[in-house]
């Protein structure tokens, strides 16, 4: 008796995980067919069932009625049948045509495949409009966002220009100059950091012409830096968090060569790519 129930209770949870398994088929299977296939699929079932119900008017009871008779088995049989398909896959049902005897079966299973196949093109409609739209809000999200990588850059470099003249000024306090140091190299790691995730990823397309104005950026902008730090006093202090900062720099910028990237570029962003990673090995 306890064998039975455990084996009932185990039963359970089986049904459940093939009606699921069954789930995933159908919707990886709509997933595999376009739009154009689905569509095509629907017309099928309308023309087939609609060729069932003439084949049964030749059986004279399991036919069509229209005009309070059977529909005869010929040419204008068959458009009667095809009209009643269509108006059944639609689920629209004027009444002028009925279906008797075993058309009644045929037009209980194509309505209710008709509407399935129909909504998923629909779904598919639906789909692909809002992958669109989605689409269009990364692309112009990813646009403003390079805009801003370049933008900071800009910001970057010149930050440590003006830092490089501070320095030259012996009454400049040290502390102010690590402090605008310490947050300048900050912003640079962040967009450092971007680039280095865009050249590694395929997926992310940019213009040749706006990655080449990136790295010209970022060369320039460790170039400067590497100049600012080579111009700073021998009593300038430097911080735990300048010295782990200055390294995580370096070490991003080194990931960015022509050899380092897992993809191909051009012969002009390699060129930068190269000089970036050279510039970053005088940085210390």
């Amino acid at each position: 008796m306890t064998a039975s129930v455990d084996g009932l209770a185990g039963e359970g949870p089986a049904r459940i995980l093939e009606r699921q398994r069954w789930n995933d088929s159908i919707a990886e299977l709509i997933n595999r067919l376009s739009t154009l296939q689905l569509f095509l699929v629907w017309i099928g079932t309308v023309l087939l069932c609609g060729f069932g119900y003439w084949v049964g008017a030749l059986a004279g009871e399991h036919g069509l009625i229209e005009a309070n008779r059977p529909i005869a088995p010929d040419i204008h049989g068959l458009a009667s049948a095809l009209y009643f398909s269509f108006v059944t896959a639609t689920s629209v049902g004027y009444g002028d045509v009925l279906p008797v005897g075993f058309a009644r079966l045929i037009a209980i299973v194509e309505a209710v495949t008709a509407l399935l196949v129909f909504g998923a093109v629909i779904s598919k409609f639906v789909s692909h409009r809002q992958d669109q739209m989605v689409g269009e809000i990364h692309r112009v999200t990813f646009d403003e966002r390079l805009d801003r990588v370049q933008s900071n850059l800009h910001v970057v470099i010149s930050e440590l220009l003006e830092l490089t003249t501070l320095c030259e000024t012996p009454s400049v306090p040290s502390h102010r100059v690590a402090t605008r140091l310490h947050s300048t190299i900050w912003l640079f790691l962040s967009e450092l950091r971007t680039t280095h995730d865009l050249l590694y990823q395929p997926r992310l397309q940019v213009e040749e012409i706006v990655l080449a104005s990136i790295l010209g950026n970022l060369a320039s902008a460790l170039e400067v830096l590497a100049e600012l730090l080579a111009c700073l006093p021998p009593d300038f202090t430097r911080t735990d968090h300048l010295e782990i900062s200055l390294s995580s720099l370096t070490r991003t910028a080194e990931d960015i060569c022509g050899n380092c990237v897992p993809h191909e570029y051009t012969p002009r962003l390699i060129f930068w790519m190269d000089r970036i990673q050279a510039t970053a090995r005088r940085i210390h």
